[in-house]
């Protein structure tokens, strides 16, 4: 177990354990008080918590394709007292949730194409969902004027843009993500409005690790 601010989250081998992206990308997506919010791949839960310790009338969503980690999020959500569904299914999957249904999405999706990056299956490469099916059920399921926000590799920034842009999304605030003062950015924060008009907010850099 770990705790989360108010909640504890519960880890086991069923789910890719929590991570300082997950951490960074809580703290950086837009949220509202009564917004809908789906987190698309939501594995242990754990972003969702991070989201609702800032925002407690968050109406949040989960999908998550495999069993076991969608069965560790509900025992998450439910050890916290939280009424969250988490559904077991393909994000990909038309029928899964309403179109339009959200006001928010989120994601900590696998950031390498397929035959790409570091060993580790469907938890680090895009062998289940590509990054443009990704875009593709966000650009669904959330309204005109919602979000999509997520964390990614910078060098996938020119395929993020292109698999945004081509699901109806305008790339609005970024951030890049270092460990410590010089060394490379080991991440990117992306947040994208639905059919929002063009101009992205270049934030300052999120540093891990104070000097």
């Amino acid at each position: 177990m770990e705790r989360l601010g108010r909640y504890v989250l519960l880890q086991s081998e069923a789910a890719f354990p929590l991570g300082s992206d997950t951490l960074a990308l809580g703290r950086f997506a837009t949220v509202r008080r009564g917004w809908r919010v789906c987190d698309l791949g939501c594995g242990s839960g754990a972003l969702g918590l991070l989201l609702l310790e800032r925002e407690e009338t968050l109406a949040l969503t989960g999908v998550e394709r495999d069993p076991a980690a969608a069965a560790l999020a509900r025992r998450t959500f439910a050890r916290n007292g939280l009424i969250v569904p988490v559904l077991t299914g393909d994000l990909r999957d038309r029928g899964l949730l309403p179109a339009g249904g959200f006001d928010l999405a989120v994601s900590n999706p696998p950031w390498y194409p397929l035959g790409a990056g570091p060993s580790g299956g469907s938890a680090r490469s895009e062998e289940r969902c590509t990054l443009e099916e990704l875009c593709a059920a966000a650009g669904r399921l959330v309204r005109n004027g919602g979000r999509f926000a997520l964390v990614h590799r910078p060098e996938r920034l020119p395929a993020l843009f292109a698999a945004l842009e081509g699901s109806g999304f305008a790339p609005k605030r970024m951030a890049l993500v270092q460990h410590r003062t010089g060394t490379p950015p080991s991440a990117v924060l992306l947040e994208a409005v639905r059919q929002g008009r063009p101009g992205l907010e270049v934030l300052p850099t999120v540093l891990l690790e104070e000097p």
